[in-house]
């Protein structure tokens, strides 16, 4: 017979052990959380080199982002002037078909309408010109046109063809275009999360130092003597001088505000000078120059490794650029960045 025993317990000792380990362990938690380094708040001499950062790495992206606009509005008149080529190219089709038609009509009425001709009128004509053995029954005016019109068909659908590549070039550098936009507006975001750390006074502070340092670069560079580049480029600077103070502003290109390219290739634009709109293929024109004792009034300046910064030259080391977001059109020592070349336009 089974015996019926009561089911055994914990022991009180067991139980008493687990609950101080338990309280222990509690306790070492709680410890180290308040023992924890809380995170360090940033100064604002840190917060202001963290943003500069962020706003370097927004201006490499927006470079980007003008070179994949660029790329696009030059395949959308691309593809606009062959779709125009293709339209006027199958009006020129349909007026030789029309008129190897009524050369067919006008045959028929005076005896009977070929058997080769009929053919054609009926199928591709590649098709017809392919079977040589019909060429002797076509009139001379016959294959001519015939030709003409096999010629144009080949000449469409190359053009076709272009027209389909570009339009697949076209929707990847939207993609690319997209890509870089959502690029700059992360970095200039993340740039500003870290100006929001700041107290208000703090933020007050850091503002009247990008004021001062935007009037004092504006209103009291010395600029020295140095002669222009040339007359044209004289007056690009001059066209630049007439924006110091308006603000920077990605993919911009003025009147109201610019990027570092958009104010260099607006300054050329207003001496009558077309240069390309990005930095990177401003660096490609003219004749460079890498020795800064040689570069004179209007050239170009490259910074940076990537030279994905360009302003003007100003003289007496100075350029005169758009810098950044948050900043205007000013003067600024080059010093300040990584000279790397200049480019005589």
């Amino acid at each position: 017979m089974a015996s019926h025993r009561r089911p055994k317990q914990q022991s009180r000792a067991r139980v008493t052990v687990l609950t101080t380990t338990a309280a222990a362990a509690a306790v070492v938690l709680s410890a180290n959380a308040a023992n924890a380094a809380p995170s360090q708040k940033l100064s604002k001499d840190q917060v202001k080199a963290k943003v500069d950062k962020l706003y370097q790495e927004a201006e490499q992206a927006t470079e980007k982002y003008n070179g994949a606009k660029e790329k696009q509005q030059k395949l959308q008149k691309e593809i606009s002037t062959i779709q125009d080529n293709v339209a006027r190219g199958q009006q020129d089709l349909n007026k030789l078909r029309d008129g190897l038609g009524s050369l067919a009509t006008s045959q028929y009425r005076s005896g009977g309408i070929d058997p080769s001709v009929q053919l054609f009128l009926s199928s591709n004509p590649d098709d017809f010109l392919d079977k040589a053995s019909t060429l002797d029954q076509l009139s001379a005016q016959q294959v001519d046109a015939l030709k003409k019109i096999q010629d144009k068909q080949r000449e469409l659908a190359q053009e076709r063809a272009e027209a389909a590549e570009k339009l697949k070039d076209l929707s990847s550098t939207r993609t690319e275009l997209e890509q870089k936009k959502k690029e700059v507006q992360g970095k200039l975001a993340d740039a500003q999360k870290v100006l929001n750390t700041l107290t208000a006074k703090e933020k007050q502070e850091l503002a009247a130092q990008q004021a001062r340092a935007d009037r004092s670069s504006s209103e009291r560079v010395n600029l020295g003597d140095a002669p222009p580049a040339s007359g044209r480029a004289a007056a690009a600077f001059s066209a630049a001088q007439a924006q110091l103070g308006k603000p920077y502003v990605y993919g911009a290109t003025g009147p109201s505000s610019f990027d570092c390219s958009g104010l260099t290739s607006y300054a050329y634009a207003q001496a009558g000078v077309s240069i390309p709109r990005t930095s990177e293929s401003q660096a490609t024109i003219g004749t460079r120059i890498y020795d800064q004792s040689q570069l004179k009034v209007g050239d170009l300046v490259f910074f940076y490794g990537d030279i994905h910064h360009v302003g003007l030259y100003a003289g007496n080391g100075q350029v005169l650029h758009a810098p950044h977001t948050g900043a205007v059109v000013r003067y600024e020592a080059m010093s300040d960045m990584p000279f790397q070349f200049g480019v005589r336009v």
